[in-house]
């Protein structure tokens, strides 16, 4: 393989990639909302010269390569979040900007600048005859990611009926090559009360206050150590073998567990009267040895919860926002965990990738980027969830990460995204095929992955 030649086109096709990801940019594209920048995408990968360019029904843009039976996919989730509060951007986040080093704008790390990079890693693969014999490759612009992670990914396997040999998610790596992350799942508290005249509160059952105690216990959940000097042990007891005997080791690779509120709800007569009911929902990231069900349990079990008996209820959400396209895929909000070995097979077709392309560190996009990078490890996680919770966590499909931007630009004002990581990437999954090694594909490329649970969900 002439690394070279596909380091070059990658440079050469930089103007290009520049300008398909500031169109994509200035297309707003929340959840639910992708149907302009979907179509924009299907016309740029016509342009390309892709085999075949199509839509499934969740409206999903998948763009084909080759004619092999088996599958190489890159996967990009093309929709973004909302840009907040306006005056927190210094320029308007659907024109934004670019300057020799950075492009501005909300989704250029989160995560459009990797369907631009997937786009013409391919179309490098086709310029060079890269694709192997037996093969064919597949790019995902993947839809209501930031809604739902994976669900999109649950339409792919369960109703287009497609299973990938492995994956390729572009979300944004910093320059590492991502094995696995945390899972998580939403988590709602429903509590009860009466009403009665603000004038005489103590004819009345406040849910607010209820609530209040309750969620001061979700807090210590996230904040306590993890010894006797506590009564509420922290999640942080799943980095100690004492409390994880069988997986801590993971847990401190991904990191421990967190939950946070995130949200409050109430219902109440009038602003003169007593609470009836207050709701909250809790975030969950989940670290290797959590299950949804221990992450329920550990709600239940709070001294508030029980305190209130019956006048609570903790439940998981379960997501049905329709698609662009108005199809809806009811799922539950639970996200499992994962993470591959370092030596399976796909993981080590992209490490031996940047070996040959860029070496064994790093790759800086700029001089400031690299204070960022330099000294972490190539291989690495996540610290976010990925449609990874689907691919890999529900259907133990391999999947990898190597994506351009940071972790650190996704959903915050002024995101930006660097025009060498456009490069970087593009060659990288152009020379990736070549180098997967298929007869050291096992069957046990998961070193961690958490269960499903007991619904009957697809």
């Amino acid at each position: 393989m002439d690394f070279n030649a596909i380091k070059k086109a990658a440079e050469a096709y930089k103007p290009d990639m520049v300008k398909f990801l500031r169109d994509m940019i200035a297309i707003p594209s929340e959840s639910c909302q992708e149907e302009g920048v979907v179509k924009r995408i299907a016309q740029e990968l016509t342009k390309l010269g892709y085999d075949k360019v199509e839509f499934d029904g969740l409206g999903n843009v998948i763009g084909w390569m080759g004619s092999g039976d088996k599958i190489i996919a890159i996967d990009s989730h093309i929709d973004t979040v909302g840009i907040g509060n306006r005056d927190n951007w210094e320029k308007d986040p659907y024109e934004g900007y670019e300057t020799d080093d950075i492009i501005y704008g909300r989704g250029g790390s989160d995560q459009e600048g990797g369907m631009a990079s997937a786009a013409y890693g391919v179309k490098i693969m086709k310029d060079l005859n890269l694709i192997p014999d037996g093969y064919k490759m597949m790019v995902v612009g993947s839809v209501q990611e930031e809604d739902c992670d994976g669900m999109c990914w649950q339409y792919i396997y369960n109703v287009d009926k497609i299973v990938p040999e492995f994956v390729i998610s572009t979300e944004p790596t910093d320059g590492g090559i991502y094995r696995g992350h945390r899972g998580r799942m939403e988590i709602r508290v429903d509590v009860h009360g009466v009403s009665c005249h603000g004038s005489a509160p103590e004819r009345g059952d406040n849910a607010i206050y209820k609530m209040a105690d309750i969620l001061q216990e979700v807090r210590a959940l996230n904040e306590n150590p993890a010894d006797d000097t506590v009564e509420i042990k922290g999640l942080v007891k799943m980095l100690d073998p004492k409390y994880n005997p069988e997986h801590y080791e993971d847990a401190r690779f991904l990191g421990r567990g967190t939950c946070t509120t995130s949200q409050i709800f109430y219902t109440s007569p009038s602003r003169c009267a007593v609470a009836d009911s207050c709701a909250s929902s809790i975030d969950r990231r989940m670290t290797a040895g959590e299950t949804w069900d221990s992450c329920l349990q550990e709600i239940r079990d709070l001294p508030a919860v029980k305190k209130y008996g019956d006048d609570v209820k903790v439940s998981m959400y379960m997501y049905d926002r329709p698609a662009w396209t108005g199809e809806v895929y009811e799922t539950e909000c639970y996200f499992p965990t994962w993470i591959n070995k370092e030596s399976a097979a796909h993981v080590q077709a992209l490490i031996d990738a940047h070996h040959a392309l860029w070496g064994d560190k790093r790759l800086a996009a700029d001089a400031k980027a690299n204070s960022t990078r330099e000294g972490r490890p190539l291989t690495d996680k996540w610290t976010f969830s990925t449609n990874g919770v689907s691919i890999q966590g529900r259907y133990g499909i391999p999947c990898v990460g190597f994506g351009p931007g940071a972790e650190s630009q996704a959903h915050a004002p002024n995101e930006i995204t660097w025009k060498q990581d456009l490069v970087t990437c593009a060659a990288l999954y152009a020379a990736v095929p070549g180098l997967y090694k298929a007869e050291n594909k096992t069957d046990d490329v998961c070193q961690f992955r958490a269960g499903k649970t007991d619904n009957n969900i697809q």
